[in-house]
């Protein structure tokens, strides 16, 4: 007979790790349904909304800003930004001073097909966390406390 396994947690919703797990696919579920019709994944999102936040501050964002925005692996995001390249979303241009990095720009498509995204994708926010009521900023305060904890590792 095999050997019992054990877990810390006695069954799976005492677990925060499987809560948010589920969670979290719950809620890109619905962000699919919104993401799919404007060709866009989710990371794909992700991504031009940090060129969009980082282009408000300076018209040199590059792909290392990208990434360290995000908190995404730089390869994963030179991938991505090829891709929306090709759907014409961005364009990628050489740096006038550094060889190695490209400047990141939204093409006026990008902008277009973004702010529509931008709209469904907080739209889906506002009605997948209305249970939360008065209780979201808690809890937006809370996920925004663990993310500054493990930023570093």
């Amino acid at each position: 007979m095999p050997k019992k396994i054990e877990f810390h947690f006695k069954k799976p919703e005492d677990s925060p790790g499987y809560l948010l797990g589920q969670l979290t696919m719950l809620w890109q579920r619905q962000q699919k349904r919104v993401l799919d019709p404007l060709d866009l994944t989710h990371t794909q999102f992700v991504l031009l909304c940090a060129l969009a936040w980082l282009s408000r501050e300076s018209d040199q964002v590059t792909q290392v800003d990208i990434a360290n925005q995000g908190n995404a692996d730089r390869m994963m995001v030179s991938k991505v930004l090829r891709t929306l390249e090709e759907k014409a979303f961005l364009t990628r241009h050489e740096h006038p001073t550094d060889t190695r990095a490209k400047i990141i720009r939204l093409t006026p498509v990008g902008e277009r097909v973004l702010q529509k995204a931008i709209v469904s994708v907080e739209n889906v926010d506002i009605e997948f966390f209305a249970p939360l009521g008065k209780s979201l900023a808690g809890f937006n305060a809370h996920m925004a406390g663990l993310i500054r904890e493990h930023q570093t590792e």
